[in-house]
């Protein structure tokens, strides 16, 4: 019974040692949550010191922000490299991504895949996303269809987005896996119903070339809308190839035109081959109209 007291007393002092940080750590996020910043930076300076990797982290992202300090990319690096070390995740993944941008660091690819893949094998979805795109591009590691598919199944599997429309679009292209026009249109679905122009936009050329999905002009140009009104140029263009030809929509030169102009503000080349073919065509007040009209829709999207 003598051994056990002093055993008993010692984890005791360990585990209050350990958590005395929470207090401060608690007490830091109720400021931030409030707006004060400089008392949330003092807490978690204070919670930081007594061993919380978080609090470290979140010093971090003040200084990436700007909060309650100056902003600083490179102190929020050096605070990311240390809770990145002690293998808190969303460090892992912020360092992975200021080494592939060049944030705060000189770029640098090989670093950045270090990173991702650790905040990736402790499954954070965007770090599997980054992780699958890198392997995709063969940016700070061998080009890997097969790897990148892996590592996107897992981000769209958590519902990534992005994770999900990659993913779709390799289905779509038979790289890393075997064609499947079907599982593409399902990955490029959940990304399309999340708000992914880019999926948006290869669901709706799904419907309208019947791949994967039956042919059916409609819902190409309800998805065409929803990433043309995102501002997609692809979208805008097919859009506009849509209301040419009354495919799935009311013919209207004049709005086939006005979804040009916008693409091909957005320097798309074939929309502004479109638009000036369009003008040999149209009469004067048609042309006008639709410039009117172009101008409502720009104005729209980049309100």
């Amino acid at each position: 019974m003598r051994l056990r007291v002093p055993t008993i007393c010692l984890i005791l002092l360990l585990v209050v040692t350990s958590f005395a940080w929470a207090g401060f750590f608690e007490e830091g996020l109720q400021a931030y949550d409030a707006g004060d910043f400089g008392k949330a930076y003092s807490l978690w300076l204070s919670a930081a010191k007594q061993g919380s990797v978080v609090a470290v982290y979140n010093i971090g992202t003040m200084y990436d922000k700007g909060q309650g300090v100056p902003q600083n990319s490179k102190r929020a690096v050096s605070l990311y490299q240390l809770a990145a070390e002690k293998g808190y995740v969303k460090a892992q993944y912020n360092l992975g991504v200021r080494y592939k941008e060049g944030q705060g660091v000189p770029q640098d690819y090989n670093e950045a895949v270090k990173w991702l893949r650790l905040a990736a094998e402790q499954g954070h979805a965007s770090g599997q996303y980054l992780l699958g795109a890198m392997c995709c591009n063969g940016k700070g590691v061998l080009q890997d269809y097969k790897e990148a598919a892996k590592w996107l199944r897992l981000a769209a599997e958590q519902g990534h987005a992005s994770g999900q429309y990659l993913l779709g679009a390799m289905y779509c292209n038979g790289k890393g896996v075997l064609q499947d026009y079907k599982e593409a249109a399902k990955w490029l679905r959940l990304a399309a119903e999340q708000g992914h122009a880019g999926g948006q936009h290869i669901l709706g050329t799904m419907y309208c070339n019947g791949k994967g999905v039956p042919q059916d002009y409609k819902e190409a140009a309800k998805w065409f809308r929803l990433a043309a009104e995102q501002g997609d140029a692809k979208a805008q263009l097919n859009l506009g190839f849509l209301y040419i030809q009354g495919l799935g929509v009311t013919q209207s030169n004049i709005d086939a035109y006005a979804w040009w102009v916008v693409s091909a503000a957005n320097n798309n080349q074939k929309a502004h081959e479109n638009m000036k073919a369009a003008q040999g065509q149209l009469s004067p007040s048609e042309i006008e109209k639709g410039q009117r009209r172009a101008k409502e829709i720009w104005e729209r999207i980049n309100k």
